[in-house]
């Protein structure tokens, strides 16, 4: 695994995730088809991805299961009441639980973000992961942790909030493309501040591993 395969794998799932739906939805809005189908449609490709990878790999990590349960349970909730601007909210409103899920688990043992960080902060590197492992009982190191989780937590519960302002006040056709902008925004101004308080959790996680090499030597 190299140093950016990580990154380059969340930034080519968002890409999936964000242009198919986008495409799908504008491509049969100029056909003439209604926004509620047109989102409706819009929205199998990311819930059968989902489905795809958990009949594949067997599994889900707690944050992947929020994400599914969610979207499953607005979709059925979206059909029964027929409403465009309710399929945009949808997600916004999936964004804001999953947000508070990050937010709680923040404060438990194992915050669901962790396992989301140690391969940014690993770099898959042996001796790196190694140090992750001895350092799981550090509390300054979990303290990091923690903190870069809860920035993710009210990142997303705040993006959110805006977002279902916008999904019930904005044009649908308007809101379908800017429902996309706040989110990549967003994400990425989260990522640069949770990632900057993450950074000291890294220095401590080469630091270890460096020390470990020198006992070894």
């Amino acid at each position: 695994m190299t140093n950016h395969s990580a990154p380059a794998s969340l930034l080519q799932t968002l890409g999936v995730e964000i242009a198919v739906p986008l495409g799908v939805y504008y491509g049969l809005h100029s056909l003439g088809v209604d926004d509620f189908t047109a989102l409706a449609l819009s929205g199998v490709f990311p819930l059968g991805r989902t489905l795809f990878q958990f009949a594949k790999h067997r599994t889900l990590n707690g944050l992947a299961l929020v994400v599914l349960v969610t979207n499953v349970v607005g979709m059925l909730l979206t059909f029964v009441s027929g409403d465009a601007r309710m399929m945009i909210a949808k997600d916004s409103i999936g964004s804001g639980i999953t947000g508070i899920v990050i937010l709680i688990s923040a404060f438990t043992a194992q915050p669901i973000m962790t396992k989301a960080l140690r391969p940014f902060l690993t770099h898959g590197k042996a001796d790196h992961e190694s140090a992750w492992e001895r350092l799981r009982g550090n509390e300054r190191f979990a303290t990091v942790l923690r903190r870069s989780s809860v920035i993710w937590g009210v990142g997303f519960v705040l993006e959110s909030a805006a977002r279902v302002v916008g999904a019930f006040t904005l044009p649908v056709s308007t809101m379908v493309w800017l429902s996309t902008v706040v989110f990549i925004g967003t994400f990425a101004l989260i990522m640069v501040i949770a990632g900057a308080v993450a950074k000291e959790a890294g220095v401590m996680v080469a630091r270890e591993a460096q020390t470990r090499e020198l006992v070894a030597a």
